[in-house]
């Protein structure tokens, strides 16, 4: 029997395209993953000139905060050094006095020993604690009334020593801490000066120009502020000589008064001195005379003046009286930022004279530079 033809249709081997499609794949993911780190890898885009002007600014003014702690601590560290001496030089006095005290007793002790008195091991005892042994009553008793108050002087010399130099220890702790505080504020000064002298150095020539023409209208924007102000003193000024007038002519007496004069000058030596100052280097912490830090140089203005006001802005800002920027005279002391960082002293018509920053040299300038916390008039 013939065998029957199959009518199964053969199947037909298909070679399979999947590992082709898989390196497609693959493939498409790899260049897909490569596009996108590509584009994470990509330079960040460059800083404006606007924000190089804002970082720096910000980090002079973190420099001169920085320098207000330095001035701060400096002042307490000589503060404290000058204790420390003083109490060692005093522990020195004292251990002398001691040691006197000690030869006295030694004397008398050996006398009574001689007239058999005290024991021989007595005069061990009075090398560290006469009391060990001068306490006995026989002893007492037998002592006269030098003597005793030999004893008394020991003690009490003793006492006082041991806290002396109890002082000295813990005046030297505290000065260690505040040489710390010290070292700390001038690192972080130096920081902040660092950085903002990176960013300027990367600038091209361009930049710096635009940077400059930014700092130009800057200036610019503060002076027309400082010649309103000047308009408004003036008026309010006059208006307060007419005032004035009348009430000379209704009174027929127009002298101020001694304080009011004697005030006046004070504010004329001050602004005088500060003027002097002019062309002179901002140097952070420098009290001058060759260069200045900000309340450095309102300090010593004020010095020269005959009226000693504290070291730094933060405490410089609580002297005298406080005053509306719209009543400053020449001689006020014009503080700045939030934190108190910058000072200047008015000159008139909107203006003031200050130690800058690093880089820049005492001038004069708007008081409207840099925003205003507040006025003082030291006297």
């Amino acid at each position: 029997m013939p065998v029957l033809a199959s009518h199964r249709k053969p199947r037909t081997r298909v070679r399979t395209s999947t590992p082709a499609v898989g390196l497609t794949t693959a493939a498409l993911a790899s260049v897909t993953l490569l596009s996108s780190q590509s584009a994470m890898a990509a330079p960040a885009p460059k800083q404006s000139i606007e924000d190089v002007q804002k970082k720096v600014d910000g980090l002079y003014r973190q420099a001169g905060t920085a320098t207000q702690q330095y001035n701060q601590a400096k002042e307490a560290s000589t503060a404290q050094r000058a204790k420390v001496d003083a109490l060692l030089e005093d522990v020195a006095k004292r251990a002398d006095k001691l040691n006197e005290a000690r030869r006295t007793l030694g004397a008398y002790a050996a006398a009574q020993y001689r007239a058999g008195a005290i024991a021989p091991n007595a005069t061990f005892f009075l090398a560290d604690d006469p009391q060990s042994y001068f306490d006995q009553n026989q002893l007492m008793n037998r002592m006269t009334e030098q003597q005793q108050k030999a004893v008394s002087d020991f003690r009490a010399e003793q006492v006082k020593a041991s806290k002396k130099r109890a002082e000295a220890v813990q005046s030297l702790e505290t000065l260690t801490t505040t040489q710390a505080t010290l070292r700390t504020s001038k690192q972080n000064v130096q920081q902040k000066l660092g950085e903002a002298r990176a960013l300027l150095s990367k600038l091209t020539a361009e930049e710096k120009e635009r940077l400059a023409a930014l700092e130009r209208k800057k200036e610019e924007e503060a002076r027309r502020k400082a010649e309103e102000l000047a308009k408004q003193q003036a008026a309010a000024k006059a208006e307060a000589d007419r005032k004035a007038a009348e009430a000379a002519e209704e009174t027929e007496t127009g002298t101020t008064t001694g304080s009011d004069s004697s005030a006046t000058t004070k504010a004329e030596k001050a602004l005088a001195f500060a003027a002097a100052q002019i062309g002179k280097p901002y140097v952070w912490g420098a009290t001058g005379p060759s260069s200045y830090d900000c309340s450095g140089l309102t300090q010593a203005a004020w010095k020269a003046a005959g009226v000693d006001i504290p070291r730094t802005t933060w405490d410089q800002v609580e002297i005298g009286t406080r005053v509306a920027t719209a009543d400053l005279q020449p001689g006020d002391l014009v503080f700045f930022y939030d934190d108190i960082s910058h000072v200047g002293i008015y000159k008139g018509d909107g203006m003031m004279i200050h130690a800058p920053k690093p880089g820049a040299n005492v001038r004069e300038e708007s008081i409207y530079y840099m925003p205003i916390y507040g006025s003082v008039r030291p006297a």
